[in-house]
């Protein structure tokens, strides 16, 4: 889909000011409110604009933690349909977040997200590998999250941090 420059403006700007207002963004690129809201519109529409992300670290909340896994799973394609087939059954699954194609030693690449380490290891065992095509799985259990989406997830404040050094 060719985009006019409004349009791509428009975008930057939404991927890099994730809660700007419409009015906001009408002063930026200098159009009229309505008409950035009708580019906005159509975008959505066309599925351009998939969808607009928060990102909250549920750690911080009690009672609201979260184990995050990437399963990196090894499958064989099927004749005419490639991965998609197997791809689609795993990504209808609750918990699985973010699903990826992937080149290298693994073919897709699974996030998940569940409230324990047995709740995972369930998922993998009576759900993933029980998928005819899946050959193998390694699982990787996110430790610490220090930055997503081009955000820096941190909780030290912005000082600087630095030992101070003189001659």
């Amino acid at each position: 889909m060719k985009l006019t420059n409004e349009e791509l403006e428009i975008l930057t700007i939404l991927d890099e000011h994730k809660r700007i207002s419409t009015e906001d963004i009408a002063m930026m690129v200098q159009l009229d409110q309505e008409h950035v809201e009708n580019i906005i519109k159509k975008l959505e529409d066309e599925k351009v604009i998939v969808s607009y992300p928060v990102l909250i670290d549920w750690n911080k909340v009690e009672s609201k933690e979260q184990i995050v896994a990437i399963i990196d799973v090894k499958v064989t394609p099927k004749r005419g349909v490639g991965f998609d087939e197997v791809a689609e059954r795993i990504y209808r699954y609750p918990e699985v977040t973010s699903l990826y194609l992937m080149s290298g030693a693994y073919d897709l690449s699974i996030e998940i997200v569940g409230k324990t380490m047995t709740e995972i290891a369930s998922f993998v065992s009576e759900k993933l590998a029980t998928i005819e095509s899946v050959i193998s799985t390694t699982t990787h259990f996110m430790l610490k999250r220090y930055k997503h989406d081009g955000i820096i997830i941190d909780d030290r404040d912005d000082k600087d941090r630095r030992m101070v050094v003189s001659p």
